[in-house]
């Protein structure tokens, strides 16, 4: 881990007060170790935007895809990865909201989270209910948002339904398992063995990911079921759609069976839209969609209302006891090399968590 230091700055008469972050830098193709740290001045924030001291940010499969190059519109190297963040607000801009000032938001970045400070438009952030630790309101990001939209918006599951959820241990699955129950489905999910009695637990059937799927859910669910959630991609994407009851929904939103293929890293996730494109054009009733949880940003206000809208409703079901937070382990910027091995690990249950570094 590298570290670059600018001359510190002060603020001018009348300005927010002058900021220097400190940021992780993705350099290039390098592993976890090669991420650099770098301390930089921000500007006092522009009309419509808001300076948001960081407080946490989450480590999502995104930027594991992002670290190889995979990630289908990342943006080139060298940037600050960081998919979402939560933080407390220490100023705006012209046009903001005054109102935001010393108020704890959520924020869907994409990239640009893994920071100390970050300047972002002030309309795209999300109020976080009082009383949430930004740690846990961390967990909720990118993988409550997807879980969300997933579940209730495309697949739109009912009580009653029967669902699978494939990698039911990790950050989104997680999720969708906590949310299908709450929604008062039946839940199947897939996970190595050393996490079924924690499934169980919960009120989930477990499958093993290792072993033949498709039989093991079948034993379970001899007419198929009505919805399957799919990360993994590449040649499974067809038992998850087998898997299927007539009337039902294959929701796929990642290619995890890929994630260490070279070429071209758009290749994987058209050819998969196009295969759920083609079974969408079959006559047997059932239904195959890609979920783009940054789809629709063609109508701005209308994303950020959906965004406002889901994710609020997110942390709200956690403000009230109802969704706990799942966190494997909360690290420093300062080791986000080990933060980011540990959420590669596929050994941890929840979202790993990176905090500012104790002043």
């Amino acid at each position: 881990m590298t570290t670059t230091r600018p001359t510190p700055r002060t603020s001018t008469a009348g300005a927010a007060p002058a900021v220097t972050a400190t940021e992780v830098v993705l350099p290039g193709l390098v592993e976890p170790e090669g991420l650099q740290l770098r301390h930089r001045p921000l500007a006092a924030p522009a009309a419509g935007q808001a300076l948001v001291a960081v407080e946490a940010s989450g480590v999502s499969f995104a930027e594991q895809q992002m670290r190889r190059g995979k990630y289908y519109d990342q943006p080139p190297f060298p940037f600050v990865p960081g998919y979402d963040l939560v933080g407390t607000v220490l100023a705006v801009g012209p046009g903001a909201d005054p109102s935001l000032v010393g108020r704890r938001v959520a924020a869907m970045t994409k990239t640009g989270g893994w920071a100390t400070h970050a300047l972002l438009t002030a309309a795209d952030l999300v109020p976080v209910p009082e009383g949430v630790r930004p740690v846990d309101a961390a967990t909720f990001g990118v993988n409550g948002l997807t879980a969300w939209g997933m579940l209730h918006r495309v697949a739109r599951v009912r009580a009653s339904q029967t669902v699978l959820v494939l990698g039911a241990n990790g950050g989104v699955g997680g999720l969708l398992v906590q949310l299908a129950l709450l929604a008062g489905a039946r839940v199947i999910g897939s996970a190595s063995a050393r996490h079924h009695d924690a499934l169980r637990e919960r009120g989930v059937e477990p499958v093993d990911h290792r072993g033949d799927l498709g039989a093991q859910v079948r034993a379970l669910a001899p007419g198929g079921v009505d919805a399957v959630f799919d990360h993994v991609g590449g040649p499974g994407i067809a038992t998850s759609r087998a898997l299927l009851r007539r009337g039902g929904t294959l929701v796929s939103y990642g290619s995890a069976a890929t994630r260490d293929v070279t070429g071209n890293p758009r290749l994987p996730v058209l050819r998969l839209v196009l295969r759920l494109a083609w079974w969408n054009a079959l006559p047997d009733g059932r239904r195959a969609t890609f979920f783009d949880v940054w789809g629709g940003r063609r109508d701005p206000e209308r994303f950020r209302a959906r965004v406002r809208s889901e994710l609020g409703q997110v942390l709200d079901l956690h403000a009230r006891g109802l969704l706990p937070a799942r966190v494997a382990a909360v690290l420093p910027l300062s080791r986000v090399a080990e933060a980011v091995r540990l959420a590669e690990s596929g050994t941890v249950a929840g979202k790993v968590v990176l905090v500012p570094d104790a002043s």
